[in-house]
């Protein structure tokens, strides 16, 4: 095992040189399988009786109807007994947010969330089912890419947990919904715990790690410049919602590089475009002038998007009318407020 170790790293260490461009995220754990096309049964952790594809992002699981909003990395190495011992570093320079070292509080376990800016936004990184924290390690702590913050695990709240066969670091890249989630989620579900504040990972949207890891080793190869900026801007488009403007659109404030500007325009409302997973990619102001809105929303989906990525239950389709289930506008409720 510890010879699978060495040679992937010194793969990555190739990568990395023949790549030498500047990269918005790096890999979290020693494992570099995800770099060797046709091995990436070396890189994810299935669910149990499922194949590879089941620890990767987005509706891969349920027969495409449930959401993993991250991926699951396989250990390399491992101790005496079995257990990981893999290195789990940051993986882009940032701040330590929020550490939870109450495993039976989160499906998560052991996890850690980091803040990161990146082309001009903030970005989130989450570290789960954790042996350990990096000893020392607090909030408010900077950490460098690289440096190691934890061990990987195999904890968790599950009543089947997680075996030792399929150890793994559980790692996301989010945007946050709501910096007011607490309060948000009190309001929404009166009586219902919160134990992780606006750390929940409710209030944590997801992009794709493996799609970055892998756009971002494509622009290196070219010598080009990778911008997670330039990539949310691009994602798919599942639905475009127009919204007459609310008292409060806290969006604006969170997402401002993802605003189309509109100077000295009187505005009705806004247009938001939503990826699969319900991530703002575009938010275009509606001026009076073009306002036709007769409803407070109104919504537009492309069905081929839908079809390929129907997980998060956004939308559904009553009759020939496109509409918001419950989750998609409780969503909208979330990220707008």
């Amino acid at each position: 095992m510890i010879r699978v170790a060495v040679l992937l790293f010194l793969i990555s260490l190739f990568v990395q040189k023949s790549c030498a461009v500047a990269q918005a995220f790096q890999l979290p754990t020693p494992n570099r399988a995800i770099f060797l096309e046709g091995n990436e049964d070396r890189y994810f952790t299935p669910t149990v009786g499922r194949t590879w594809e089941s620890g990767t992002f987005g509706c891969v699981r349920s027969d495409g109807w449930q959401m993993h909003e991250g991926i699951d990395i396989k250990c390399v190495e491992r101790d005496k007994k079995g257990e990981p011992v893999d290195p789990v570093s940051a993986a882009a320079d940032g701040i330590i947010s929020y550490i939870n070292s109450k495993p039976g509080l989160s499906n998560y376990g052991n996890y850690i969330v980091m803040r990161h800016q990146i082309d001009g936004m903030t970005i989130y990184t989450l570290y789960a089912h954790l042996r350990k924290m990096e000893g020392g390690l607090r909030v408010g702590q900077f950490k460098k890419t690289g440096e190691i913050i934890a061990t990987m695990g195999r904890t968790a709240n599950t009543r089947q947990g997680i075996s030792k066969e399929r150890a793994h670091l559980h790692f996301e890249i989010n945007v946050l919904a709501n910096e007011s989630f607490t309060s948000w989620y009190k309001n929404r579900f009166p009586g219902q715990r919160n134990d992780h504040g606006k750390w929940n990972g409710q209030n944590l949207i997801g992009l794709n790690p493996w799609d970055i890891f892998m756009s971002q080793k494509k622009a290196a190869a070219a010598r080009r410049q990778f911008s997670l900026l330039k990539y949310i801007k691009e994602q798919p488009v599942l639905c475009r919602i127009k919204v007459i403007k609310p008292k409060n659109f806290n969006l604006l404030n969170r997402f401002p590089l993802l605003v189309k500007e509109s100077k000295n325009v009187q505005l009705a409302g806004y247009e938001i475009s939503l990826n699969p997973n319900g991530v703002p990619v575009r938010i275009i102001p509606i001026t009076s002038e073009k306002s036709k809105l007769k409803e407070s929303t109104e919504l537009a989906v492309d069905p081929q998007v839908y079809k390929a990525a129907p997980c998060r239950k956004l939308v559904f389709k009553k009759g020939q009318k496109w509409v918001l289930t419950a989750k998609g506008m409780a969503h909208l409720d979330l990220i707008t407020n």
